[in-house]
């Protein structure tokens, strides 16, 4: 099923279900003291049926090497694409 259907249709089914109880408590067949958790056991089968329509998370346009966007590959914001601190390939070398 479709994640937004689910979503959609979550608060209708609650509402049905909420007056179905009101409903069996006032027949006296049951209590709602004693049906109440089939409200929380129907939550929780929609959201299991949200979750396992959901699609899972798109990735970086790098792919999966953990680079950020726009960045070269394996490199992350303020990290400089050479090896060593900046100035350690200048001419000259580590010059102090």
């Amino acid at each position: 099923m479709n994640r937004n259907f689910v979503q959609a249709i979550r608060g209708p089914i609650m509402l049905i279900a909420l007056g179905s109880l009101v409903a069996i408590d006032y027949a006296g067949v049951y209590g709602f003291w004693r049906t109440w958790p089939i409200l929380i056991i129907l939550f929780g089968l929609l959201k299991l049926l949200e979750h396992s329509g959901a699609k899972p998370p798109e990735s970086y346009p790098g792919g999966p090497s953990g680079s950020y966007p726009g960045g070269p590959s394996g490199s992350y914001p303020g990290q400089h694409p050479v090896d060593g601190p900046p100035g350690a390939n200048a001419p000259g070398g580590n010059v102090i």
